[in-house]
C-alpha cells in the first residue's frame, strides 16, 4: 500500500471519525473495514503513546440521521461526540433508492435533499470537530459548472457555502470540470480519477486482453473526455481517437441541445478493442450511438469505462445494445448507488472504490502527501507488467 512507511512515522490530526449518510452506508461499511485493517497492520511500538489513543479501533462510523418530519422539514442528528475529531462526512447525492413523505405522499430524495442533509450533518458537528472534511463522490451539480447564458452557477455556490460551514476539505471523484475549484482557490479541493480501478476490474473480467497499440485503442466519446483519453492512452501505450458531437443549438430537448451526429477523429480502429473513456453515463444515449458506430468501423470488442454509472433512463437500452453486439462490457465504479439489477447484466463490471477512499482518508489523517494516490502511473504500469507476464505465462502473447 502506498504512503505505509510514512504512515507509520506520522502521527494523526486527530482522532478519526466517518459520518456515513443513509445514501452512501453500504460503501462507508466497506471503507471502513479498510482502514480497520490498514491500522492493524500499520501498528508500531511508537503506537504507544496517548495521541494514538484511539488510533486502532474495530469501527471509524458514527451513527448519523436525518429523520423527517411529516411536512417533510428534516434535522441532523450525531450519534455520538465528535468533538476534536478529525471528521469525514460521506454522501452520495445521486442516490434517488432513498424515500420519505410529504403529508402523506411519498417523494424519492434529489441531489438537492442529500446536499441538504449533508450541510445538516455539518452543522450538527456544530464547530465541535476537529476539522470537518467531505466526501462527495459524484460533485454537486457539477454539471452546471459554468455560465454561457442568464443562469445560475449551482456547483460554484455550493461549494462556497460548505467551505463557509467550516469544511476543511472537499473531496471528490472525476470532477465535470475539475476547474470548478477556481470557486474555492484557498481551500481544500482534490477530484481523484479512476484510471487504475478501471484496468483492474477490465483485465479481471477480460484476462485476454492485449494491451498494445495493435490490438487496443481509446476513445473520447466528445471532446470533454479529452483529457481522461489522453492520460489513459500515454500509460497503456496505446493511440486514441475521439468522438466530437454535432449538435442543434436552435432546439432544446430536456435542458439541453439534441445530438445531430457523432463524427470520428482518428486512425483506423478496424480489428482492435476498444475502451470508450467518459465521466458518467446519464441516459446512455451518446455512449451507445458512439458504441454502435465504432462496432460498425470494424472494432472486435468495445468496453464502456465510465466513473458514474446513473443509467437515467434504465437498462433497456443497454440490454438492447448487448444483444445486438455493439458493447461487450461496461464498467462502472461504486461510487453512486447502482441498482440491484444492474449486477444481474452478463455485461456489467462494477470497479471497487472502497479501498482507494480508505487510503486517502487515511492519508488525510495523518496529513501526509497523496501524490502516490492522486498519479496512479505507477500502479497501472505494475499491473500492466503482473498481466503481461500472466499472457505470456499462458502464451497468449
Amino acid at each position: 500500500m502506498p504512503n505505509i512507511k510514512l504512515m507509520e512515522s506520522s502521527l494523526p490530526v486527530a482522532p478519526l471519525k466517518i459520518a456515513a449518510h443513509a445514501s452512501c452506508i453500504d460503501l462507508g461499511k466497506k471503507v471502513n473495514d479498510y482502514i480497520v485493517s490498514f491500522r492493524q497492520n500499520t501498528l508500531t511500538e511508537n503506537h504507544t503513546s496517548p495521541l494514538f489513543r484511539a488510533y486502532s479501533t474495530d469501527n471509524y462510523l458514527i451513527d448519523c440521521d436525518c429523520p423527517r418530519f411529516g411536512t417533510g422539514e428534516s434535522k441532523g442528528l450525531l450519534g455520538e461526540s465528535i468533538r476534536g475529531k478529525d471528521l469525514f462526512v460521506m454522501v452520495d447525492v445521486c442516490n434517488y433508492s432513498l424515500t420519505y413523505t410529504v403529508s402523506g405522499h411519498l417523494n424519492h430524495m434529489s441531489p438537492d435533499d442529500h446536499y441538504q442533509d449533508l450541510k445538516r450533518i455539518i452543522s450538527a458537528a456544530n464547530g465541535k470537530a476537529h476539522r470537518v472534511n467531505v466526501i462527495m463522490p459524484f460533485l454537486y451539480e457539477s454539471r452546471q459548472h459554468k455560465r454561457t447564458k442568464r443562469e445560475s452557477l449551482d456547483c460554484a455556490l455550493a461549494l462556497q457555502e460548505l467551505i463557509d460551514m467550516g469544511v476543511s476539505n472537499i473531496i471528490t471523484f472525476d470532477a465535470h470540470d475539475p476547474r470548478v475549484q477556481n470557486s474555492i482557490p484557498l481551500h481544500g479541493f482534490d477530484s481523484f480519477n479512476p484510471p487504475y480501478q478501471f484496468m483492474k476490474a477490465l483485465l479481471r473480467a477480460e484476462p485476454d486482453l492485449i494491451v498494445d497499440k495493435d490490438h487496443l485503442m481509446i476513445v473520447s466519446p466528445d471532446e470533454g473526455a479529452m483529457h481522461r483519453a489522453v492520460y489513459f492512452s500515454n500509460v497503456l501505450g496505446v493511440d486514441m481517437g475521439m468522438f466530437y458531437k454535432r449538435r442543434d443549438y436552435s432546439t432544446i430537448v430536456n435542458g439541453k441541445n439534441p445530438i445531430v451526429a457523432h463524427e470520428f477523429l482518428g486512425t483506423d480502429i478496424k480489428g482492435k478493442n476498444i475502451i470508450i473513456i467518459d465521466d458518467m453515463i446519464s441516459s446512455g444515449e451518446s455512449m451507445l450511438d458512439v458504441a454502435k458506430q465504432i462496432k460498425e468501423r470494424g472494432a472486435r470488442r468495445v468496453f464502456v469505462c465510465t466513473t458514474f454509472g446513473l443509467f437515467t433512463e434504465g437498462f433497456e437500452k443497454f440490454d438492447e445494445y448487448y444483444e445486438a453486439g455493439y458493447i461487450d462490457r461496461v464498467i462502472t465504479t461504486n461510487l453512486t448507488y447502482l441498482p440491484p439489477t444492474a449486477l444481474e447484466k452478463p455485461y456489467f463490471v462494477v470497479a471497487d472504490m472502497s479501498k482507494f477512499i480508505a487510503l486517502i482518508i487515511d492519508s488525510l489523517n495523518h496529513d501526509i502527501t497523496m501524490s502516490s494516490v492522486l498519479v496512479p502511473t505507477d500502479k497501472i504500469h505494475k499491473l500492466l507488467d503482473r498481466h503481461n507476464t500472466d499472457l505470456a505465462a499462458r502464451h497468449i502473447i
